[in-house]
């Protein structure tokens, strides 16, 4: 692409990955976005973090051993440089401009209506940077009567229906999912959004705005299982996908722990009752067919889950495997990091980080042939890590760069390499 750049910090002869070349300035915080961007950097991709003084808000949730560390910021921005520009200065937006002068991608997770108070809509860009893919994670279609709410993971989960699905499958109060489902789909949407309109202006030669929002990202994962008899009109039934639903679906409870199993669909059923010794069973009506099994899930899934306390969960690994019946553990973070096919394949590692000692971390989960992603990310950045690097890269002179650390509007890490030489306000 005529417009990417070979990275400098790529070691000559290291596998650079298939993004390698392309410049992504980053805007984006919390979760959804850095979850995007650290996957685009995973992918070679020069990723530029651009922060405000204060440090995106996921660094100052711990547990952490500095301040500005914390964990969920180190999983979610390893690959990346760390520039500090406070944009409220016209100076430091003036930086801004030039660093976009040769991006490739700039994306954000601030609502539109502020950046276009910045002067970062990209109706302010388009013009000025015709290749520049511009891209908006926010939280609702801008077309819409939402545009301008404030959008957040727990938020989202609710009005998408998540807390009103678990409570129809556990009863009892609603709940969220116990992780951050809609910023992790949504930063998903953003990868494929980055990596499609790259290759379509290898077409074009044009950039383009694409908004990511995550409120039509989670209704249509969530309604791809359950929007069930409202798919209709008139409805064939009710909302809800039952097999997802049932209370009976969860990890079966053996004679000393727990095991899951899925036995779905003929060849499995057959397998598992002749397994048993009840190969009888398959012409019962509720278990004869998938149709039937769908019509009684919860019926099957309560007779599953009698038979299965009547073994160990040792005893019915061996026997399901030799079976072929689809069965894994029920593993804890602390089991996943233990986990003996994470370690045979490096998937889960330790690395050592120049601050913050020796980390766990995980990998890039897809494998390339041709343009293979390099094997270890670099550390997650310090707040302001790369300020003055990536500024003289971006071209600009050292008493401009000089001018804008006196104001404050940019701002280097105290402990990086460029501090003895070019002494910065301490963050």
């Amino acid at each position: 692409m005529a417009a990417m750049h070979s990275d400098s910090r790529q070691a000559a002869g290291t596998p650079a990955g298939p993004l390698a070349g392309v410049k992504v300035v980053d805007m984006t915080s919390v979760v959804m976005g850095p979850f995007a961007t650290q996957i685009l950097a995973a992918l070679g991709a020069d990723v530029i973090k651009v922060e405000s003084p204060e440090g995106d808000n996921m660094r100052h949730v711990g547990p952490m051993r500095n301040p500005g560390m914390g964990p969920i910021f180190l999983q979610a921005n390893q690959g990346k440089r760390s520039i500090v520009l406070d944009l409220k200065q016209a100076a430091a937006r003036e930086a801004l401009l030039q660093l976009l002068a040769d991006a490739d991608v700039f994306i954000s997770n601030v609502r539109p209506q502020a950046m276009a108070r910045l002067g970062l809509a990209y109706e302010d860009l388009a013009q000025r940077h015709p290749r520049l893919i511009h891209v908006s994670c926010c939280g609702f279609d801008q077309a819409g009567p939402y545009a301008a709410r404030p959008a957040y993971d727990d938020l989202i989960q609710g009005a998408t229906g998540v807390p009103w699905l678990a409570q129809q499958y556990g009863g009892g109060e609603p709940a969220y999912a116990p992780m951050t489902l809609g910023d992790r789909v949504t930063g998903l949407h953003a990868v494929y959004a980055v990596t499609a309109a790259l290759y379509a202006r290898e077409k074009t030669g044009q950039g383009q705005a694409v908004i990511v929002p995550m409120f039509e990202a989670m209704t249509q994962f969530i309604l791809g299982d359950h929007m069930a008899g409202l798919s209709f009109e008139p409805p064939l039934g009710d909302a809800g996908y039952a097999r997802l639903l049932t209370r009976h679906r969860k990890p079966y409870r053996t004679r000393d722990g727990h095991l899951c199993v899925l036995i779905y669909n003929d060849k499995h059923w057959h397998s598992f009752f002749n397994a048993i010794g009840q190969g009888e069973r398959m012409r019962e009506p509720m278990f004869a067919t998938h149709g039937q099994r769908a019509a009684n899930i919860d019926a099957v899934y309560a007779e599953v889950a009698r038979l299965m306390e009547e073994r160990s969960t040792a005893e019915w690994r061996a026997l399901l495997d030799a079976a072929d019946v689809p069965n894994m553990p029920m593993a804890s973070p602390e089991d996943l990091l233990a986990d003996p096919h994470h370690a045979a394949t490096g998937f889960v590692r330790e690395i050592d980080h120049p601050t913050e000692g020796r980390l766990r971390t995980t990998g890039n989960p897809t494998q390339w042939s041709g343009t293979p992603a390099p094997a270890h990310a670099a550390a997650a950045p310090q707040l302001g890590q790369h300020t003055l690097q990536v500024l003289r890269e971006a071209g600009l002179a050292e008493a401009r760069i000089a001018a804008l650390q006196a104001s404050g509007a940019c701002m280097q890490a105290p402990s990086s390499n460029d501090t003895e030489k070019n002494p910065c306000p301490a963050i």
